[in-house]
């Protein structure tokens, strides 16, 4: 069967002596920094509630939230049988395992904290955030790709690819079908809203948009990606990934129709 190479990446970027800097977390460090530049250009155009001071404060909360949430997510969401025997392991984060939807959460309760600290706006806050999201996400599949993890099921398109640790059969490179469009076809479509529209005048609304196109997309993904091999399908075709998408839609759902009752604000 005919498949592309699967480009084998060293997933040790850097390693001076005792020091070793892996891909992923230059991509967790990139997702962060290009995506704190993004909320800082957004402020420009948003409705004035931030000063830049405290942009460079929102960066450490994000950091905390995005690391504590997502490991957590993981433990609690894919493998609590495993970490609750072994829970030393819950610190070993370079072994891998963070979840999306846990860092998500994680970021929602940092942002809150953060808001109520600085008398800001919950919900332009968590706008603001949701146009950056995506920037994060893109390069925390291009990671998952070049460790050749969260890999595709078994497929005889021409793209497929052979993982290292997939076995003998080509496969779909799904990280990149999250690429492309968790990250950079949200990406598009949150900064158009937000700079091309007045959506960033309607609390609420961007992150409805957000909410609502990441649980799509990854629920389309799931259909390609294969599920986790501790999990398997969690309800007939269902992975665990769609159910935990399912509430983001819902939630989306409401924060969008909330968002378009409520009158918009002034321009500042």
């Amino acid at each position: 069967m005919d498949s592309l190479t699967f480009p084998i990446i060293d997933p040790v970027a850097i390693e001076i002596g005792p020091i070793v800097i892996r891909w992923y977390a230059l991509a967790y460090i990139a997702g962060l920094l290009l995506g704190w530049r993004c909320c800082v250009m957004l402020t420009r155009r948003a409705p004035v509630f931030m000063t830049s001071e405290k942009l460079d404060d929102l960066l450490l909360y994000a950091t905390l939230g995005v690391i504590l949430g997502g490991r957590l997510g993981y433990v609690l969401f894919y493998k609590p049988a495993f970490y609750a025997a072994n829970p030393l392991e819950i610190l070993m984060v370079w072994h891998g395992g963070m979840s999306f939807h846990g860092g998500f959460l994680g970021v929602v309760i940092a942002a809150f904290i953060f808001a109520r600290r600085q008398n800001i706006p919950a919900l332009l806050l968590a706008d603001l955030l949701a146009v950056a999201a995506p920037v994060g996400l893109f390069f925390g599949r291009i990671a998952n790709f070049i460790n050749g993890e969260l890999f595709g099921r078994p497929s005889d398109v021409s793209w497929a690819m052979v993982f290292p640790h997939g076995g003998p059969l080509p496969r779909h490179p799904s990280q990149l079908y999250e690429a492309g469009l968790e990250g950079l076809l949200l990406f598009v479509i949150m900064a158009a809203a937000a700079l091309a529209t007045r959506a960033r005048f309607r609390p609420g609304l961007l992150l409805g948009m957000f909410l609502i196109g990441y649980g799509a997309a990854r629920s389309f993904v799931e259909l390609f990606r294969e599920p986790d091999a501790h999990l398997g399908f969690i309800l007939g075709p269902i992975t665990m990934g769609q159910i935990l998408s399912m509430p983001m839609i819902l939630a989306g759902l409401v924060a969008l129709v909330l968002a378009l009752r409520r009158p918009a604000i002034k321009d500042a």
